[in-house]
């Protein structure tokens, strides 16, 4: 399936007015009230008429009353990037960056995403749903350890432990299920982590990742100057393509479009594993799909642009990698 073709916009004011929704009330406010400030600065750069208008305050009154033309969604987590805000927007009548109601909530949900990705032959780490202390044993044996404990539906690496020690699964357990949402454990894949950036028609240059903490938690990712970033990642062009393939098809199987990022495990076999979709992926100082349109030759204020141009577009559908 190919994304819908547009011409690129060449006059801000085409754009109207432009609510940048920041903020909100998720357990990932803090980094989206930073990615939403970098994208509101680019917009004005560019010559957007941009606003910041957070949903944690006054909403969607604000928004209504604005006389907005579109959104630029910056929101991460539950309430901005699991397909809530997306259905709003849409009953609104306003265009919005990004996937759409139903890849935004599939994306969301780490657990239904696996079990998709499962059934179309995406390779992703072997799991399996953890409701209790009964499920532990059956999860010990089937995976084996280490082993890693997430919750289905936060995002940012929130809420998952590695565990390394049989008696340590209950306290990871607890620490997945207080965010009240189902559980799972997921095979420990030790090898090199990668990240695959999506920009409407393109997967930009891979990003192999080097993270100093046991895994590329949420310091790691938002706030360490430990972790390493290489790009190019030092895949063959040959291999980098078709890690780029397995990114490209998770994306469009879950139904996302426009932008985002599509995270990857690489172990002893070489095979690409998808861990997770991410369709909002930050915009921080520290964030990957920056670095990767940087290595692309897109700038980051063209790279909001770009992103604000898929309001226009319709939807977007499966991407092709573009060295």
């Amino acid at each position: 399936m190919n994304a819908p073709t547009m011409e690129p916009v060449t006059d801000p004011a085409r754009f109207g007015k432009v609510a940048v929704l920041l903020g909100g009330t998720s357990s990932e406010r803090e980094i989206s009230l930073l990615t939403g400030e970098a994208v509101h600065q680019a917009l004005l750069r560019k010559g957007v008429d941009a606003y910041r208008v957070d949903p944690a305050s006054d909403f969607p009154g604000a928004l209504l009353r604005g006389g907005f033309d579109r959104a630029w969604i910056a929101l991460h987590g539950r309430g901005g990037e699991d397909g809530t805000m997306q259905g709003l927007l849409s009953c609104l009548g306003l265009p919005y960056t990004g996937s759409g109601v139903l890849g935004s909530a599939i994306a969301m949900d780490k657990l239904r995403t696996k079990r998709l990705l499962t059934a179309v032959g995406v390779p992703t780490p072997v799991f399996r749903v953890l409701r209790g202390e009964r499920d532990f044993a059956a999860a010990l044996g089937e995976l084996g350890l280490p082993l890693i404990v997430k919750p289905a539906s936060e995002g940012s690496s929130i809420g998952m432990t590695k565990v390394q020690r049989a008696e340590d699964l209950a306290h990871a357990y607890a620490a997945a299920a207080r965010f009240g949402s189902e559980v799972f454990a997921e095979q420990w894949i030790a090898g090199a982590e990668y990240t695959a950036a999506i920009l409407r028609e393109r997967v930009l240059p891979l990003i192999r990742i080097e993270a100093r903490a046991i895994f590329y938690d949420y310091q790691a990712k938002y706030f360490s100057d430990d972790t390493r970033y290489l790009c190019p990642c030092g895949l063959s062009a040959g291999d980098e393509q078709r890690f780029a393939e397995v990114a490209s098809a998770a994306f469009a199987a879950v139904g996302a479009g426009g932008w985002g990022r599509v995270d990857i495990m690489a172990g002893a076999d070489g095979v690409p594993r998808v861990l997770e979709i991410n369709t909002i992926p930050g915009m921080t100082s520290h964030s990957l799909v920056p670095m990767a349109a940087a290595a692309a030759g897109i700038g980051f204020d063209e790279l909001v642009w770009r992103i604000l141009e898929t309001s226009c577009a319709g939807g977007a559908g499966g991407p092709v990698h573009v060295p």
